[in-house]
């Protein structure tokens, strides 16, 4: 095949799957495509699942466990218990004085469970609550200097352990993770405060129905 034809349609597929692509993210998609990787080790603990879809989710499942343990090994002795206690004060200090609710949804907790978390944060002296003045019904939350100073400290262990956990990635490689999965990110963060409490036939079905024709059939 002509190899200008063979670019082309390479860059066509490319399109088709991701609209939005550019040609640097082109360029990075078809070297790592092309590119042999040595492999060590066993691939995943457990039973390997069939499908390319299975496999794909629990590799990422795994990685985001031991991403967990290995940040909770980085927190101790910080003031923060757990990973998630991290992204709570991140967002309170990127957000500066976010409403309650908004740390929580944000960070993908149930109303209940977020609360209990930033209540025991809150009793630990690392953030304060007050009034939101527009809305009495809603509370607000800021960082107090004790939380300031814990979140800059956690912070830079925990950009430690992103740095360890993708060592062996190039650049490249890393890119082109992000972009191939912010959109699965990016669509069920937004679907998921429609879905929570409903069957899951209604959100298969309801995901599905604008997707692929390979969808598979729920049993009854």
């Amino acid at each position: 095949m002509n190899r200008t034809v063979e670019l082309v349609n390479e860059w066509a597929a490319f399109e088709t799957n991701h609209p939005s692509g550019n040609i640097e993210e082109f360029c990075r998609h078809y070297l790592a495509k092309n590119k042999k990787q040595e492999q060590t080790g066993q691939l995943v603990g457990g039973v390997v699942p069939p499908s390319v879809d299975g496999l794909l989710l629990k590799i990422i499942g795994r990685i985001s466990k031991l991403n967990m343990s290995y940040a909770n090994l980085a927190l101790k002795e910080t003031g923060l218990n757990q990973i998630e206690e991290f992204g709570m004060l991140m967002t309170i200090k990127i957000e500066k004085n976010p409403r309650k609710t908004d740390v929580i949804y944000a960070n993908l907790f149930e109303l209940s469970s977020g609360t209990d978390m930033l209540n025991r944060m809150k009793s630990r002296g690392l953030i304060m609550e007050y009034d939101d003045q527009d809305d009495k019904r809603a509370k607000r939350i800021e960082l107090t200097a004790e939380g300031t100073k814990v979140v800059e400290q956690c912070y830079q262990r925990i950009m430690m352990n992103a740095q360890m956990l993708t060592s062996d990635l190039t650049s490249d490689d890393k890119e082109l993770c992000i972009q191939l999965l912010k959109g699965i990110e990016m669509k069920f963060s937004a679907l998921w405060p429609q879905h929570k409490g409903k069957p899951f036939s209604t959100v298969y079905e309801s995901v599905m129905k604008s997707g692929s024709n390979d969808s598979l059939p729920l049993e009854n």
